[in-house]
């Protein structure tokens, strides 16, 4: 399909002028849209810290307003992680995500922001979204009960863009990215998602003669993936062309098992020990691959980094960077 790329405007002149207040800026993808927006000739880039600004109280989101007087929010800090941090704080999960979103959004309309981006999750999705899961089919049933607190709680944020749109005129749009995946992401075992939490495993696992690593679940759901930096520039580019209130899909349209997810990383990291599924453990939503039509249509975004490249950048930057491994633990994988 072809795009009138005429229609939209220049990417340096947009944000010249512009005050951008990122929400979740020092996180893994808030680092990679703050990296681009500067690339982008932004000029005002405020990025409020957890210790500064507690994006849970409405006294603090005001302080950040009056502070960084931003034209636009990118709302992008959230509480996240695996399954297993998901299945043991359910409550913290709904309530500080919601708690966040909803009054930042709020606050932003009467404070006068111009445009509120809000960054969505995949886990908002229904459990048995026929797939490509289509923007359309949100609201066609209930959330996979392992992440549904921060999912629902994120989908909020779509009724409340769609309610002060109607009401108020308020402009703001609603990204769903996919699973992200890519340098600079959270290792950390206990809170990890799936692909650092693997590249870690097989890392540490081959260095120490390990045997064998033990992965949740039968390795039977897929997951689709996206490399940081290409969600990141979707995001940029939906906050400069993009004023609909229609969802939109953030991903890259390549789905693979946990199964060949797991060999893959294990021939990348140079693992060559087995490979042991606990059964016992939950394996999440059973597919997860999105259709990624509309982000092309909408605003002429398409992910250019392929799985195998993202992986190896993944997996270097791990091994320049990473602490000196500890001993191995079996941990709950985010899917």
């Amino acid at each position: 399909m072809q795009l009138d790329t005429q229609r939209w405007p220049d990417s340096h002149q947009f944000w010249q002028d512009k005050r951008v207040v990122v929400t979740g800026g020092a996180g893994f993808l808030g680092s990679y849209v703050v990296e681009k927006l500067h690339e982008r000739g932004a000029n005002s880039v405020f990025v409020p810290r957890s210790h500064e600004y507690d994006l849970r109280q409405v006294e603090a989101i005001r302080q950040l307003l009056h502070d960084a007087r931003p034209d636009i929010v990118i709302h992008m800090a959230a509480r996240v992680g695996g399954i297993g941090a998901n299945r043991d704080h359910p409550a913290e999960f709904f309530y500080d995500n919601l708690m966040m979103g909803v009054q930042l959004f709020h606050e932003s309309w009467r404070f006068g922001v111009t445009k509120f981006v809000t960054i969505g999750t995949v886990c908002a999705y229904p459990k048995y979204t026929p797939v490509p899961f289509r923007e359309d089919d949100l609201w066609n049933g209930y959330p996979e009960e392992t992440n549904a607190p921060y999912g629902l709680a994120k989908k909020m944020l779509l009724v409340q863009g769609e309610a002060y749109r109607q009401q108020y005129g308020f402009n703001s749009i609603f990204l769903l990215p996919v699973n992200l995946y890519g340098p600079r992401d959270n290792f950390d075992l206990a809170t990890s998602h799936v692909i650092p939490a693997l590249i870690r495993k097989c890392i540490e696992a081959d260095e120490q003669g390990a045997s064998e690593i033990v992965v949740w679940g039968d390795g039977s759901p897929t997951r689709e993936f996206i490399y940081a930096a290409d969600a990141a520039e979707g995001i940029l580019l939906a906050a400069e062309r993009y004023n609909d209130p229609d969802p939109v899909n953030i991903g890259s349209s390549y789905e693979i098992s946990i199964r060949d997810l797991v060999m893959l990383i294990a021939e990348l990291t140079g693992f060559r020990g087995n490979i042991v599924w606990d059964t016992t453990k939950p394996n999440g939503q059973p597919r997860r691959k999105l259709d990624v039509s509309r982000a092309w249509e909408r605003f002429g975004f398409r992910a250019e980094t392929t799985f195998t490249d993202g992986l190896r950048a993944t997996i270097e930057w791990y091994r320049a960077n990473r602490e000196p491994a500890t001993a191995m633990r079996v941990v709950g994988e985010a899917r």
